[in-house]
């Protein structure tokens, strides 16, 4: 206890003076104005409870006013009890109120600790962005570094190439001056030679006209020569001087090399010192967290001893009453009070001297991060030149956009040849699996030749013990999946995305699947048909080319053709069901007329058409027109499809990079089953339907074999579905068709001419399909506007 109050003592000062200070951040802080404990003590003693509870006054105290409120003693007449309880009373209270002076302190010194905290993670967490960033500029410069050695490098070659020519160019000038002095010899031996012929003129006066000549042409060769002599010196001069321009930039790039190779050690070396430093924070940082884990813990002891010290409080209050009879064990729980009381002050001066220690280590941690911040504005002049890089970068980032451009293109060629070699029109063929309600229970008549030749494009039907032997361009079996399917037309319908009409529609007999082909489940995912799987494909590609600068709009119609009369599916106005039999026309004052414009696209008046633009609104498109069309029961399928179902979806696409406009039509077409009346037991209505049906199917037929016949005359408007699909089928789209075939033994003859019927149809060639595309931005405009 000694050494304790010798070391208060010696440390008395200094608390003073940061219980004042924090005082002051309190009252600050909370607002509210504090009085000091000598006004408390001072107050009348009958006052002391009042003023004690009172909301609007906070007491400060010293280390004085503490030991001085410790160390009172009992005052009065130790025989007049009832003083004595009062004085004991005022004692309770005020101590009360050194222990709210003492939670307000420790709070203070919390909060402060916590935000040294926070200030030193902040500095961590700047060093390590700052040594990240120092890290990408190193990188940056030793890049630079290469770049300038490739470029010295090339200065090189280039200096070795101007050497070796001004050594050709010596060498050719020391063979004209020697050809010169070989012509000044023959101009003196011609000069020697003339003499003589003067001499002799009158003998030969031919030949010293001819000499003359000579001697001419000499002179103007020596002229020549002198003028090339000349041209030859003033190129030497012009080498000689390219050559000092040449060693004057090598000694530039050399110069400036050194200064990079320099200025890249200096970064190296104060990255090397920002490592250090880094170090000695971490280091720093682990011993802070030791010292925080220490003063959690006696901060824990010192809140263990202060709840101690309320609960004591608490009994001291509670035997006030009994006081006459306790009055020695009182004075003894008081003294030990007092003993706690100073092990809580000499617990707070540590924590007071371990809070200065951090202060002290957060400054020196602000100098070394002030530091960090000049050696990063050292770096700025190297993120100009690395602007110019990103600008280069980004150029040839335009170009690579520009390589997908061109990319796209070339695959869409790609992709229309690759079609148009597998056939413009095709044909595919799929049998249904035996279902229980046939007749023959699991015999089939059809069969799937496995040589290398026929393999999955081949389908044997056997009637009456003969086998017909048909070939396609593709055969399902009757285990072939909805996916499976799908994938082999996915290709024709992302060619409806590039610009091409496309028609796909399937054919068969009642009961064949035709149905279960084009619409399948819906509900089901695995059991989707043909038509929401291809609109997935259509809406997801179209998603992806979006980043290519593509914006596409789609427009979708649905209508049936129900004894030669066109129907309107998505009509509000439409009766649903079986109700559609009473009347040939459901919506009076519609006339559904069918029209095709010189590019060849189809138009029916008065038709809804639908903007849509996801799948799930196509979804309720389908279900809407599934409950419109027009169904009934036949002895051949329960729920006979009794009129041909047309889905038609417009696509128009917008390039705004390339000002390009595609136009594409996607027609997926669910036929009427074909039938014969023997079979199908029809009479009154739909004997009706079944005429028109088989007149219609009939009338497709003799379209198809006009086709392959080549003839002039095509008889198109013979019914309204052959007058419909006649750009589909006339040689401007892409066109396939599905033969659905049932393989019950009852269904043999039917089969047998569903199959000769699509033979023929493959057989059938139709012209080259054209893309529909514009690039004018007139057009444009006038076809399509985005919001």
């Amino acid at each position: 206890m000694a050494s304790r109050s010798k070391k208060l003592a010696a440390e008395e000062p200094s608390l003073d003076k940061r219980r004042k200070i924090g005082a002051d951040k309190m009252e600050r802080q909370g607002g509210r104005v504090r009085t000091p404990f000598s006004n408390v003590g001072n107050r009348p003693e009958g006052n002391t409870a009042a003023a004690s509870e009172t909301d609007g006054a906070t007491v400060d105290f010293t280390k004085e006013e503490v030991e001085a409120l410790l160390n009172e003693k009992k005052r009065g007449n130790p025989h007049d009890f009832k003083k004595k309880i009062e004085n004991m009373t005022d004692l309770i209270k005020r101590l009360r109120l050194c222990v709210r002076w003492f939670k307000r302190i420790e709070e203070g010194y919390v909060q402060e600790k916590e935000k040294l905290q926070s200030e030193l993670e902040a500095a961590e967490k700047k060093c390590t962005d700052t040594e990240t960033e120092m890290k990408i500029r190193i990188q940056e410069l030793e890049q630079t570094v290469s770049d300038l050695r490739k470029t010295i490098s090339s200065l090189e070659e280039r200096i070795v190439k101007e050497e070796s020519e001004k050594l050709e160019a010596i060498n050719s000038y020391g063979k004209e001056k020697e050809a010169r002095s070989e012509a000044e010899k023959v101009r003196d031996e011609k000069s020697a030679e003339l003499e003589k012929v003067r001499d002799e003129k009158s003998v030969a006066e031919r030949k010293a006209i001819s000499n003359e000549d000579l001697y001419k042409r000499s002179q103007e060769y020596n002229m020549s020569l002198q003028q090339y002599n000349s041209r030859l010196q003033s190129d030497l001069e012009t080498a000689n001087e390219a050559h000092k321009r040449l060693e004057t930039e090598k000694t530039t790039i050399v110069e400036s090399l050194s200064n990079a190779r320099a200025h890249n050690k200096a970064l190296q070396d104060q990255l090397a010192s920002l490592k250090v430093s880094q170090d000695e924070s971490i280091k720093q940082k682990d011993i802070l967290t030791n010292e925080l884990k220490c003063l959690r813990e006696e901060l824990k002891q010192i809140r263990d001893d202060r709840d101690r010290q309320l609960e004591q409080v608490h009994v001291l209050t509670g035997e006030i009453a009994k006081y006459k009879e306790y009055s020695g064990k009182t004075c003894t729980q008081l003294d030990t009070l007092m003993i706690k009381t100073n092990a809580l002050e000499e617990t707070c001066s540590s924590q007071k001297e371990q809070i200065h220690i951090l202060q002290q280590q957060l400054f020196n941690e602000k100098e070394k991060s002030k530091m960090a911040d000049l050696s990063v504005s050292e770096t700025r002049t190297v993120f100009e030149d690395q602007k110019r890089i990103i600008c280069e970068l980004q150029e040839r980032l335009a170009d690579k956009e520009f390589q997908v451009v061109e990319g796209e293109k070339l695959r869409r060629k790609l992709h229309n040849t690759i079609l148009e070699l597998k056939g413009n029109i095709r044909v595919f063929c799929r049998v249904r699996p035996l279902l229980p309600e046939d007749s023959t229970g699991t015999d089939m008549v059809v069969s799937f030749p496995t040589s290398t030749e026929t393999l999955g494009r081949g389908i044997e039907l056997v009637q009456s013990g003969q086998k017909y032997n048909f070939t396609f361009d593709k055969v399902f079996n009757h285990e072939a999946s909805q996916q499976d399917v799908f994938i082999e037309i996915s290709q024709l319908v992302q060619s409806a995305l590039d610009g091409y009409k496309v028609c796909i529609f399937a054919y068969g007999q009642t009961g064949s699947g035709k149905t279960y082909t084009m619409m399948g489940r819906p509900d089901s995912p695995d059991l989707k048909g043909l038509i929401p799987r291809s609109l997935e494909q259509i809406f997801e590609a179209s998603q992806s080319l979006k980043d290519q600068g593509w914006k596409y709009r789609m427009q979708a119609s649905i209508l049936e053709i129900y004894n030669e009369t066109i129907r309107d599916l998505l009509s509000s106005h439409r009766p649903s069901g079986n109700d559609q039999t009473k009347s040939e026309n459901s919506v009076p004052g519609k006339q559904y007329n069918i029209k095709h414009d010189a590019n060849g696209n189809t138009h029916v008046s008065d038709l809804t058409i639908v903007d849509v633009s996801s799948a799930n609104e196509i979804s309720s498109l389908l279900r809407q027109a599934a409950q419109s069309r027009s169904v009934f029961r036949t002895e051949m399928n329960e729920h006979s499809s009794r009129s041909h179902f047309v889905f038609t979806l417009r696509i128009c696409g917008i390039n705004e990079k390339t000002e390009q406009q595609v136009q594409g039509v996607l027609n997926l077409i669910d036929l009427a089953g074909s039938e014969r009346l023997s079979r199908s037991g029809a009479t009154g209505d739909r004997l009706k339907e079944t005429q028109a049906i088989n007149k219609s199917l009939s009338a497709l037929s003799d379209v198809i074999f006009a086709l392959a016949k080549k003839e002039e005359h095509v008889p198109f408007r013979n019914s309204k579905l052959t007058y419909l699909l006649q750009p589909c089928l006339g040689g401007d789209s892409k066109t396939l068709m599905f033969v659905n075939i049932s393989p019950d033994q009852s269904s043999t003859g039917e089969s047998l001419c569903s199959l000769r019927f699509a033979a023929r149809v493959n057989s059938c060639e139709i012209g080259i399909p054209r893309r529909q595309t514009q690039t004018s931005t007139r057009a444009i405009d006038s076809r399509l506007s985005y919001g």
